[in-house]
């Protein structure tokens, strides 16, 4: 009865798993949240990825934009779709995987989730600190800012739905006002966008592609809040497309201002008449990122602990990332992102063929007790090894050797033209398709 009294403006997420999920969220909500996400300050020091990806062979100007924007069209798809199954259902995305792998086998990506959520959250932490000396100086030392972002971010998590209808009324303006006066200032110096190829496209789209895929695991998590399956596609593909296209293209022109040194790509927006203001207006706003990425570890967890509230476990998360910021190795960006997309872009075509191809939505079951499905494991897995097999970006030395030997044994040739994320994508979802085929299990 007391729920029914609740203003649905002001409805927030049920504390336990145990509680229907309201839904609130319009295209507008879904739309600005997931613009704000498209906007980050570690896209503009990440833009060097975008722009050189396989290291000394940097792409044109417009072939980095270009693979933006296809990178971004094929990784907010994903996205999108990943998003449909939690507004119909109304769970968020690691209990939705019950009905993929069943209860107790969907542990094993929820653990791979906390662990890549808790390890984003550490990177906005630092971008957020490094970004707030980078407007005020020094004086303040590091650790501060970290604990000081902390707070904000465990905040913001406690009324999460709060958070989100916050971003929509007061945050997005002071977002897109801040871009394009950015944007303004950094292209009338002229920054250099001459020289390069499109030899490395492809390594360039799998980048992008593993920037925007990286919230598959996380995008059910307010999908679920959603008032429709358009609202949420619809937010996620159109706001966070045009803002991470934008953000990434910025990035270009700052590193072209600094040559290249990613160290460096924030002198020339703090430099910006009115710099300081604008710039640190998108560092106060990077407290989304780190928000999104705590909350949706809080209830990966409660998809072990079904019953533990999330308030407990979100100021317990936001303590143990904030200790993590303070040591966080920056210089690992790329290499995890690897990680990530070779991780959940074969688990998102499992899922989208088995939910829309063979008929899973009808018996979708997140119970508690749903039954393992170990036959779904096994095109994840190899799609996994899909990806290693056809990615030429370079990670970690003994990672690299290691699938360097597995080529070199199939007698695999790397050709140019070949993307890592789609091989993955195809690979397991063929396999799944052939699965279910055979498997023929009644509706």
């Amino acid at each position: 009865m007391t729920s029914a009294l609740v203003d649905p403006a002001h409805a927030e997420v049920p504390l336990t798993l145990d509680e229907k999920a309201p839904r609130t969220l319009g295209v507008l909500d879904q739309s600005a949240f997931w613009a704000n996400l498209g906007v980050s300050l570690l896209g503009f020091s990440g833009a060097l990825f975008l722009l050189d990806p396989l290291g000394g062979k940097p792409l044109t100007f417009t072939a980095a934009v270009v693979a933006a924007v296809v990178g971004s069209l094929i990784g907010t798809a994903m996205v999108g779709l990943a998003a449909i199954p939690g507004v119909r259902t109304g769970r968020p995305a690691m209990v939705l995987l019950r009905g993929l792998f069943g209860a107790r086998l969907s542990y094993v990506p929820t653990v791979l989730n906390i662990v890549q959520m808790i390890g984003w959250g550490a990177f906005e932490l630092w971008v957020i600190s490094t970004g707030a000396r980078a407007v005020f100086g020094t004086a303040v030392p590091y650790g501060v800012w970290v604990v000081l972002a902390g707070g904000v971010t465990i905040a913001l998590t406690i009324r999460p739905l709060g958070a989100v209808r916050l971003l929509r009324r007061y945050v997005t303006a002071g977002v897109v006002v801040s871009m394009i006066w950015l944007s303004v200032a950094l292209f009338s110096r002229g920054p250099s966008l001459a020289g390069g190829s499109w030899e490395a496209f492809a390594p360039a789209v799998d980048y992008v592609i593993a920037l925007s895929v990286s919230w598959v695991p996380m995008a059910a998590d307010y999908a679920r809040h959603s008032r429709s399956s358009g609202a949420a596609f619809g937010g996620v593909v159109g706001g966070y497309t045009i803002a991470q296209v934008a953000c990434l293209a910025l990035g270009i022109a700052a590193l072209a201002l600094v040559g290249n040194d990613a160290k460096q790509v924030w002198d020339p927006f703090v430099a910006a008449p009115l710099g300081a203001l604008f710039f640190g207006i998108l560092v106060l706003r990077e407290a989304d990122q780190s928000f999104a990425n705590v909350y949706s570890t809080t209830v990966s967890i409660q998809n072990l602990a079904p019953r533990m509230d999330r308030r407990v476990i979100s100021v317990a998360i936001g303590l143990v990332t904030v200790v993590i910021a303070l040591f966080v190795n920056v210089n690992s960006y790329a290499a995890f992102l690897s990680v990530i997309g070779a991780v959940f872009v074969p688990m998102f075509a499992v899922l989208v063929v088995e939910y829309f191809l063979l008929g899973g939505a009808s018996r979708w079951n997140t119970a508690d007790d749903a039954p393992s499905r170990w036959l779904m494991v096994v095109p994840w897995i190899l799609g996994f090894a899909a990806y290693w097999i056809v990615t030429a970006t370079p990670t970690v030395g003994w990672w690299d050797h290691l699938w360097t030997g597995v080529r070199e044994g199939i007698g695999f040739a790397h050709q140019p033209w070949m993307n890592a994320a789609l091989a993955a994508f195809l690979v397991s979802a063929l396999l799944t398709m052939l699965i279910g085929l055979l498997r023929r299990e009644p509706a």
